[in-house]
């Protein structure tokens, strides 16, 4: 499944070009669009589900507006933050999500969405290991980034013959709970 970010500022004011872009990014091969933002942007979900696109939601973390958020910082930590994640998440699925991806929020948040939702899935990213799924950015996974690695990331190259060997290194310890590990990759 192809997952494609629509692009920043295609679905904040007008629902006809958030479909436009949707369409464009269908018939480029994507299975599923996703956008980020929460509650205001159950109209635009709303209106592309109804129209037959797949769409994930995005909250916590949001990279398309991380200057807005003061950087790269954990979402969601004080209670008031973390009841309007809640309620954000409540709204999308609401709205028509089938997928949503937690970033950079607390692990015990993720996992009480997580259980809150029943029709819209939960990736993670830096949310602990309480999702129904987890997401790893590929240069983040192999060790091959610029700066500082986030405290959320594991290099699964360390040890690895190859690049398939990373890879299916992190789908075995996805799968058999080793990763993330709450303690290590996650606040």
């Amino acid at each position: 499944m192809l997952v494609s970010d629509l692009p920043f500022g295609c679905y904040h004011g007008s629902r006809d070009r958030a479909m436009e872009s949707a369409v464009d990014l269908l018939q480029a091969g994507a299975s599923m669009v996703k956008l980020e933002g929460g509650g205001w942007t159950t109209d635009v979900v709303s209106f592309l589900v109804e129209r037959g696109i797949p769409v994930c939601g995005h909250l916590g973390l949001t990279p398309q507006t991380v200057s807005a958020l003061g950087g790269y910082r954990v979402q969601g930590r004080e209670k008031a933050a973390g009841d309007r994640l809640l309620a954000d998440a409540r709204a999308l699925q609401g709205a028509g999500a089938t997928m949503l991806v937690l970033e950079m929020v607390p692990a015990a948040l993720a996992s009480a969405i997580t259980a809150e939702l029943s029709s819209c899935a939960t990736i993670g990213i830096g949310a602990g290991n309480g999702t129904a799924g987890q997401v790893l950015v590929m240069h983040d996974m192999l060790g091959v980034n610029l700066g500082r690695m986030p405290k959320f990331v594991r290099n699964f190259m360390d040890g690895a013959s190859g690049i398939h060997s990373a890879f299916a290194s992190y789908v075995a310890a996805v799968k058999d709970g080793s990763f993330p590990n709450n303690e290590l990759h996650a606040w």
